[in-house]
């Protein structure tokens, strides 16, 4: 969690905004779309809410080169449909026509659809950003724009799924009534279905972000993102009823999967058509699935594009959200308080942008001084300091000796000094020995949850204790906050029975003292 208690994901490598801006320009859908826009700048006929009619989607589809696809006349609609919502395309109604939607001159009653022109659609004034004019961020942005109406779609059922819910609102005449349509009968709650896909991809986002080899390309099972939503965590076995609605999301998230693919969110390799035909028949996803067939559960992955527009979309809905090199311009304070949530690799390359945009003495003054202090985060902020200064050139020299005497810091700057070879550089005394020593402990615990677990953290505290006799005589006597904490988890991380009850003894001693 940040300062402000907001939720926060790992942070996630992004290409530039140019090669994420391409991507967009380069998806099917937004490909299309904008090739609609451009046909249509003379002036398309359109009938209501500006949907193609019949010869214009013909010709639409012409256009695109789409002939032989069964699917051209929902590919060119959908992506007119996409066009005219983010205003590649603008819509002109004739008032004489009447406008269907609002009732006027159109009847008694609204109609969803008609074959009668009621307006012209012409090139709208977003088209201009495709062409040149638009920077690699307003192209995003664009994008990011469209994209929310796919979301939509993707979410809302089907006609023929809320056929159901629409009967009684059919007149004699055949037309609908909105106002009769009673959404209460309906299978369908709007927020949860949003919910839902927006859960979907935000444990697609973690995965991508938490595993190298997600990150890396590698495709993740349909099976696996459905249980990640679905299975408590705390559940060893699921449940046949478990085992069920694993298996209807699966079926849900095929649908909604097959409609934002072509947007460049994701890529994504539906589920085998005859696993699809046994969901429907009642059949439930098989308790262990065969390594060499799990492809037919479907597999799907965030592309470089969709990590951006999802992680955008968490943003908005004030989830803390970072992106490797957002830090270059950040105070140090910020840089390593961040640091713990980043990988090696990723924290080395924050860093590095971070040292990059400023002069290596200030940059290391500036380091060292955010990283005082006596607070419970403060041994995580010397070691990022520490991991950070260890990227910076000789030019910082300056810096780290005008802190040699500093209790807090005197230690890190002597290791520094001496890795680089520097002469007339001070012995540290016993005192900040040990007390350098509880606080890159400190900061390891703060770092690798429960001490226990970490094959690092139990190297680093035996050879401490091996190292130095009487190490537990010596080290409850420093005057670090940390110093009971610490000794009590090198009690829970020794692996002789005998040090660790010395270590148990001295972390009283440590707390009694304090």
């Amino acid at each position: 969690m940040t300062g402000d208690d907001r939720p926060t994901m790992p942070p996630v490598r992004l290409p530039s905004e140019a090669e994420l801006a391409r991507d967009a320009l380069a998806a099917p859908l937004f490909a299309r779309a904008a090739r609609l826009a451009r046909w249509a700048e003379a002036g398309v006929p359109v009938g209501a809410g500006g949907e193609l009619l019949s010869d214009q989607l013909k010709a639409a589809v012409e256009h695109l080169g789409i002939d032989d696809d069964a699917e051209a006349p929902a590919l060119a609609a959908e992506a007119w449909n996409l066009a005219v919502d983010t205003g590649l395309l603008e819509v002109d109604e004739d008032e004489e026509s009447g406008n269907p939607e609002s009732g006027d001159g159109g009847g008694d009653r609204p109609v969803l659809s008609t074959d009668e022109p009621v307006g012209t659609a012409t090139a709208g004034e977003e088209l201009e950003l495709l062409t040149g004019k638009g920077t690699p961020a307003e192209v995003l942005d664009l994008w990011q724009g469209g994209l929310e109406t796919v979301l939509a779609d993707a979410a809302t059922p089907s006609f023929e799924e809320l056929l159901g819910g629409l009967e009684s609102a059919v007149g004699e005449d055949g037309q609908i009534d909105p106002d009769s349509i009673d959404l209460d009968s309906m299978d369908w709650n709007p927020e949860e279905e949003a919910d839902f896909l927006d859960s979907a991809l935000g444990n697609l986002y973690l995965l991508t972000v938490t595993d190298s080899a997600v990150a890396g390309g590698a495709m993740v099972p349909l099976p696996v993102l459905a249980a990640s939503m679905i299975v408590p965590e705390d559940m060893d076995e699921p449940t046949d009823d478990i085992l069920e609605e694993v298996s209807a999301a699966m079926m849900k998230l095929d649908e909604q999967f097959r409609i934002l693919e072509p947007t460049g969110l994701l890529a994504y390799q539906p589920v085998d058509e005859a696993l699809t035909q046994e969901a429907e028949e009642g059949g439930e996803l098989p308790e262990e699935l065969d390594e060499e067939d799990v492809s037919r559960y479907g597999m799907v992955r965030l592309t470089p594009l969709g990590l951006h527009g999802v992680r955008v979309r968490m943003r908005d809905a004030g989830i803390e959200a970072p992106a490797v090199g957002d830090l270059a311009e950040a105070d140090a304070r910020r840089l390593l308080d961040a640091l713990p949530l980043y990988s090696e690799a990723d924290a080395q390359t924050e860093s590095e942008t971070w040292l990059a945009a400023r002069a290596p003495v200030d940059a290391a003054r500036e380091l060292l001084a955010a990283a005082r202090g006596a607070d419970e985060d403060a041994p995580a902020r010397r070691l990022g300091c520490q991991q950070a200064l260890s990227l910076a050139g000789a030019e910082a020299e300056p810096a780290l000796r005008e802190v040699l005497d500093d209790r807090e810091l005197g230690g890190l700057a002597r290791v520094w000094l001496a890795e680089r070879g520097a002469g007339d550089v001070p012995q540290p005394d016993e005192e900040m020995v040990f007390w350098l020593t509880v606080d890159t402990i400190a900061a390891q615990l703060a770092m690798a949850g429960e001490p226990s677990e970490s094959d690092e953290l139990q190297g680093l505290v035996q050879g401490l204790v091996d190292q130095h006799a009487g190490f537990f005589d010596k080290v409850w006597k420093v005057e670090h906050p940390a110093t009971g904490d610490v000794l009590e988890a090198m009690g829970r991380v020794h692996p002789d029975k005998r040090t660790a009850k010395e270590a148990r003894k001295a972390a009283f001693k440590a707390r009694s003292r304090a």
